[in-house]
């Protein structure tokens, strides 16, 4: 549990940082590529493939191209049609998601009652924060983030059900989770990029290169090891302390206006969802 928190506050400012300087002057399908890119290019030099089997590399692969491949050029696309406040909104869904693609998905059994009452809780207390009244293009954007929340949450209960190894083991092979995702985001910019929409100054750069390594790289493979040694409630639920994470970023990086009762209350909320999954059952 300390890692995901951990990576969910290094993952709040990724909304701030792509909705303030990328969104609007750079090209989601190039900024995408980018970010793989880069992931993968950190990666690479750990790449071992003598202990995994081909069906696994190929599941990792498909996994990676999924879980953040189609999810981030779903995702950069929103921020075109919505703000960072309602993306934050209409990210509530994933624990539900998360709970309902283990369960009759990948499980195939019933999952505890409680871990259901959590993720709802959850969706609830991340509701209760990010309420606000919503923009004329909220369907759009919301339907864009519908998207990208099932291939996260879709990629997230496959990983955790994937035999790949220990610790060490995640670290070799994780590469392949990167390959996966460049290839499906370098085919999306080679088809559809607008390539007068590409990085130009040292803070279009400055940001890539923090998200390809740091949110990207060291991120998705911290939050991936996580993910094994939690259950699948517990990571349901942890979905949504992004919510209130990625407020507190938008009021000390830009003085948005915050409504701190919703805050406490939602989060309150939130932390009685992730102890629910805690307890033994």
């Amino acid at each position: 549990m300390p890692v995901l928190i951990i990576v969910t506050i290094v993952w709040a400012f990724s909304f701030s940082l792509i909705g303030e300087f990328l969104a609007r002057d750079v090209d989601a399908y190039i900024a995408v590529f980018i970010r793989m890119v880069l992931a993968l290019a950190l990666l690479l030099p750990f790449l071992k493939l003598r202990n995994v089997t081909g069906r696994n590399a190929l599941s990792l692969m498909a996994i990676g191209g999924v879980q953040i491949g189609i999810m981030y050029l779903l995702l950069y696309h929103a921020f075109l049609y919505i703000s960072v406040a309602e993306v934050l909104l209409f990210t509530i869904f994933t624990p539900l998601y998360i709970t309902l693609l283990d369960e009759w998905v990948l499980n195939r059994k019933p999952l505890p009652r409680v871990w259901w009452l959590a993720a709802a809780l959850s969706v609830i207390g991340a509701a209760l924060i990010r309420y606000q009244g919503l923009s004329t293009g909220f369907i759009t954007g919301f339907l864009l983030i519908q998207g990208a929340n099932i291939c996260f949450a879709l990629g997230q209960v496959a990983y955790k059900r994937l035999p790949i190894g220990d610790t060490r083991a995640q670290v070799h092979h994780y590469a392949l989770f990167f390959l996966g995702a460049t290839i499906v985001s370098g085919i999306g910019m080679l088809l559809f990029a607008n390539y007068e929409r590409l990085p130009t100054t040292w803070v279009h750069w400055s940001v890539l290169i923090w998200l390809g390594l740091g949110a990207s790289g060291v991120g998705y493979l911290a939050w991936s090891i996580a993910s094994k040694r939690v259950n699948i409630g517990q990571l349901a639920t942890m979905n949504n302390a992004l919510i209130p994470a990625g407020l507190l970023v938008n009021f000390l990086l830009w003085g948005q206006d915050v409504q701190w009762g919703s805050l406490a209350f939602g989060g309150a909320i939130i932390l009685y969802a992730v102890w629910l999954t805690s307890r033994r059952i």
